[in-house]
């Protein structure tokens, strides 16, 4: 099972460098970026590997922040959950007083 999922992404990545040098071999010209105090010429394949990653990266970092934000609400609940199960246990240890 382990070399069949190798081999599957090894085809994945494999289309996706034939498309990335068929995209870069039609794709020759430049593109003028112009930002706010320069403007900056690139090829077309560097931009939008450049925007490829600038993007894989942001959502990378997104996807971080609410992972710890996932990790700390677990946290906070266990110790919630802890102290509750501690103030059960020690109101089951009560004695039992009549309404008299």
């Amino acid at each position: 099972m382990y070399y069949l999922k190798l081999v599957f992404w090894l085809i994945v990545i494999g289309l996706i460098a034939m498309a990335v040098f068929a995209f870069s071999s039609v794709n020759t010209g430049e593109i003028e970026v112009d930002l706010l105090f320069r403007t900056a010429t690139a090829p077309i394949p560097l931009a939008f590997a450049l925007v490829f990653v600038i993007g894989w990266v942001f959502g990378l970092a997104c996807t971080a922040l609410w992972a710890f934000r996932m990790v700390n609400e677990r946290r906070t609940l266990r110790r919630n959950l802890k102290v509750s199960e501690s103030e059960v246990s020690s109101l089951r240890n009560l004695p039992l007083t009549d309404a008299d």
